[in-house]
């Protein structure tokens, strides 16, 4: 027995009809192309990668710039702590940069480089503890180490003085030991050359990668 719909027409017909209409918002042709999830991922890795190289390029020119260039441009001297005598401020492998003072500037707290005994190498970096004048006009200090117990023994004179230091470093003393004279000076030319053609190499890398995925996208959009 044959049954029709209100409006006439078979219930039988109605039901096939149902069955091959396709669910709106699904294209009749086949299922809709799933989103490139490849292409998503290597665009988030290039860009930490990216990131990750920018922040060691500037990481690594501060350091360059604070150890290399600023004592060379300013007239200063970095020096590497190798003694326990100013911890915790100053451990060793600690890099000092030390600008001439006057003497006239230097007080009671500030980290003083000077010769053991004038016109020797041999160089001590210790915190002013007392600024003297003694009878005859001459200005000493007393130092000491913020490691140790006692002040050291003898007052230095400005025939002394190297310098207060400006600031300091930690470890890299240890890397900078090895760059002295001649070296410092080649090496200078080659670090500013190095950074500035790596900071060129990463900008072409960032603008061809914008332009890859700006073509990738692109093509997404227009795929049908």
């Amino acid at each position: 027995m044959s049954t029709s719909g209100p409006d006439g027409e078979p219930a039988s017909i109605r039901r096939r009809d149902l069955r091959g209409t396709p669910p709106t918002g699904v294209d009749s042709d086949g299922p809709s192309t799933p989103p490139r999830a490849g292409g998503l991922v290597r665009a988030v890795l290039r860009s930490i990668a990216t990131g990750v190289s920018a922040a060691a390029l500037i990481f690594f020119a501060a350091i360059g710039i604070a150890a290399i260039v600023v004592p060379a441009v300013t007239g200063s001297t970095a020096l590497t702590v190798v003694t326990s005598s100013m911890e915790p401020a100053l451990p060793p492998g600690t890099m000092v940069v030390v600008r001439p003072t006057p003497i006239d500037e230097i007080k009671p707290g500030m980290v003083l480089t000077y010769q053991l005994r004038s016109g020797e190498p041999t160089l001590v970096t210790h915190r002013v503890q007392q600024r003297q004048e003694l009878a005859d006009g001459e200005v000493v200090f007393i130092t000491r180490g913020d490691a140790n117990n006692q002040p050291d023994q003898d007052p230095v004179r400005e025939v002394q003085i190297r310098g207060t230091v400006w600031y300091a470093i930690p470890f890299i003393g240890w890397v900078t030991n090895g760059v002295t004279g001649d070296v410092r000076a080649l090496v200078i030319p080659v670090i500013v050359v190095g950074l500035l053609a790596y900071a060129v190499w990463m900008a072409i890398s960032a603008l061809r990668d914008r332009r890859r995925s700006r073509a990738t996208s692109d093509g997404t959009a227009t795929d049908g």
